[in-house]
């Protein structure tokens, strides 16, 4: 892309990059300071009991060993929420050790002497402590808050996977939509970030230590009040942008802040981001209800866990996905029968409506290279057995675990494959056309089946249920809002395979903004501008 073609798309994602900044820049200073006012007693117990420093330093040394996904989803599993609630508690867990490290080091660097000057002249532990040790232990201390708050700028970027916002949201979509430009507008600012959260505690450390005497000059005396206060500002900043509604991705910000909210999410591929745009956008035109965007948001239990809890209003679901995955129930071929068990197992259990199917099935499909295919004479899911031991399959994370995935399918065709990778859907499909993976399980409407000349091969033992996608919505919601309803119901039968799977190229291999995607749809099927 040209220079001018990069400007003109960040300045027209501007107004959410603005409030991803603000959310990142809130997500790493609650971090931060709840960090510095638990990890610095904690150094300071440290230094005083040796005892109790093994313990202490033990456990968040093993806290700062555990995987940040992992983190991530430990805590939303404990706390049963999305947000930034979760977020800030393992950013602040990451953030404990170089602060509480740092304070017992400073303070062990005090020399004997300085202490028992303290002591002769009859200071108290308290006095010590507080006008002696954490003076001159201060700049090891703060080089350890700067370490944690680069690292809080870092690990953050992870917290969109919990719909915690952050820049992370780019990069997570970039991966989903295979958007180089989205991944970059938020790796980039991110590292920006970075380098202005240091320096920012850099100065303010700088502002805050006494006057030497060759900094004794008019200029550097301004300085320095405004170099203590560049933190605050930063905060501030962040706080300003945060505050500063953008209206989510997609969205317009169309002043709607007065209007009741409906919350959409999505699943974190670009099928589910169009469904969830194409909901949104009919809702904004044909109600008067405002809708938050919440894409991107991870995988089905997560989005039915917030649904659940009620964090969020609506997604698009997969019927064989709320039977096997949710439901637990075993594979059922008959879509009649999968729709009515799903109904009227999400109303008695979640409170929750299926709302009529948008008119396509994407089931799963084990999919190889077409000329790899014809090669070797692969049609069926069958004919991979005498190969299979010797193929590289390449799985997304959810395939692997489901019982509709990987472990259903070598019951039902009764082999495994000789190695097994999980990969990001946006990564699966180009893995297997550069021939680092053979066997993918696909998404049958995916536009990239046809941009990377693969093959679905038949599901001849009928493994895979099927998955007819519709809205689900809570209940309390629909009762209080029967225009959702109506507002979606044109969609009923609108999508069929062929329309959804072009829909999904239109992203995945034309680079096109789902939000134009969608609206684009909509306009050609007369769904739009008719209010």
């Amino acid at each position: 892309m040209s220079e001018a073609g990069w400007i003109a798309f960040v300045v027209s994602r501007f107004p959410e990059l603005w409030q991803r900044i603000g959310e990142h820049v809130m997500l790493t200073a609650a971090s931060t300071m709840m960090a510095i006012a638990i990890g610095i007693p904690i150094g300071v117990i440290a230094s005083r009991s040796r005892r109790l420093r093994g313990p202490l330093l033990g456990a968040i040394g093993v806290l700062q060993t555990i995987p940040s996904l992992a983190m991530l989803a430990l805590l939303l599993a404990l706390l049963d929420r999305i947000g930034a609630v979760p977020a800030v508690i393992a950013l602040t867990l990451y953030a404990l050790l170089p602060i509480a490290r740092n304070t017992l080091a400073g303070l062990e660097g005090v020399s004997s002497e300085v202490l028992e000057a303290s002591r002769g002249i009859g200071m108290t532990d308290r006095q010590r402590l507080s006008m002696v040790e954490l003076p001159l232990a201060f700049p090891v201390i703060v080089a350890g808050i700067r370490t944690a708050a680069v690292l809080g700028v870092g690990v953050a970027t992870l917290s969109a996977f919990i719909g915690a916002g952050g820049l992370g949201q780019f990069i997570n979509r970039g991966l989903a939509l295979s958007n180089m430009r989205l991944v970059l507008l938020g790796a980039v600012p991110a590292a920006l970030l970075a380098l202005l959260v240091d320096f920012s505690i850099a100065a303010a450390q700088w502002g805050i230590r006494p006057t030497r005497h060759s900094e004794r000059r008019p200029a550097l005396a301004r300085l320095k009040p405004l170099a203590l206060a560049l933190p605050l500002v930063l905060m501030g900043g962040g706080l300003l942008a945060w505050t500063t509604h953008a209206g989510g991705y997609g969205a317009a910000g169309d002043g709607s802040a007065n209007r009741e909210t409906i919350r959409i999410a999505s699943k974190n591929f670009t099928e589910q981001i169009l469904l969830g745009e194409i909901m949104a956008q009919l809702i904004e035109e044909h109600t008067d209800l405002a809708v938050e965007r919440r894409f991107n948001l991870g995988g089905t239990m997560i989005c039915h866990g917030a649904l659940a809890r009620g964090e969020i209003d609506l997604y698009a679901e997969y019927t064989g996905t709320g039977l096997m995955a949710v439901l637990h129930r075993e594979a059922i071929a008959d879509p009649g029968e999968v729709w009515r068990i799903v109904t009227d197992a999400y109303r008695q259990q979640f409170d929750a409506a299926w709302l009529a199917p948008f008119g396509f099935n994407n089931t799963y499909a084990i999919t190889v290279r077409r000329a790899e295919a014809a090669r070797r004479g692969w049609e069926t899911v069958s004919d991979l057995s005498a190969d299979a031991g010797r193929l590289r399959a390449g799985f997304t994370a959810e395939f692997a675990e489901r019982p509709d995935g990987y472990a259903g399918l070598t019951a039902a065709y009764g082999y495994r494959f000789g190695k097994n990778v999980d990969l990001d859907p946006a990564l699966m499909y180009e893995a297997v056309a550069r021939e680092e993976v053979d066997v993918i399980s696909a998404f049958a409407t995916d536009g990239r089946i046809a941009a990377h000349d693969l093959k679905p091969l038949v599901d001849d033992r009928r493994f895979f249920p099927p998955y007819e996608a519709a809205p689900v919505v809570r209940g309390t919601v629909l009762r209080a809002h029967p225009e959702i309803r109506a507002a979606l119901a044109p969609l009923a039968g609108r999508l069929d395979n062929a329309t959804m799977q072009s829909l999904n190229y239109q992203v995945d291999h034309g680079k096109r903004r789902p939000l134009e995607v969608a609206r684009d749809f909509l306009t050609a099927q007369e769904l739009l501008g008719r209010n």
